[in-house]
């Protein structure tokens, strides 16, 4: 798909086709958002916040890959249920159940991390994608994966 020109619309230029690695380039350590009084992102900082999301990602990748075989073994077993009593048949229930809900958590926080080496890679690491101020520094060490500042976090929680 080729993004096609209209007339006055060079400034927006669409980032979607460009490698991650020409990205990544672009993204300068001191062009990362950070709040006032906060020291600027340094390169070890940025090499170090990269480095965690992608063994982050690595991690996830085979806690997936482990579920999904624990689930397949688990539905391939569940035919089988001749025999079996009330109680068997519900703790096979639920043993599904838990391994199909680890397997949806891993596969949000693999997106999660991804979105985050993205953002990382364009240079919108550390800014809030809802009022679009800097999330802090220490925030971001703390949770890589971070998308809101604090203000805003809160007033999401507050809403649920």
């Amino acid at each position: 798909m080729v993004a096609k020109k209209t007339p006055g619309t060079a400034a927006a230029a669409d980032t979607s086709a460009v490698p991650a690695a020409r990205l990544a380039a672009t993204a300068e350590p001191g062009d990362l958002a950070v709040r006032p009084g906060e020291d600027p992102w340094t390169a070890a900082e940025v090499d170090e916040a990269r480095g965690e999301l992608q063994s982050e990602t690595e991690r996830l990748r085979t806690e997936i890959t482990s579920s999904e075989e624990a689930l397949a073994g688990l539905m391939r077993d569940s035919g089988d249920g001749a025999g079996d009593d009330e109680a068997d048949t519900g703790t096979k229930n639920i043993t599904r159940e838990h391994e199909m809900a680890l397997a949806a958590n891993a596969r949000e926080m693999l997106t999660q991390t991804e979105r985050a080496l993205e953002r990382l890679d364009a240079g919108t690491y550390g800014r809030c994608e809802n009022c679009g101020e800097p999330i802090g520094k220490a925030r971001m060490q703390a949770f890589p994966r971070a998308t809101l500042c604090v203000e805003c976090k809160q007033k999401q929680e507050r809403r649920y």
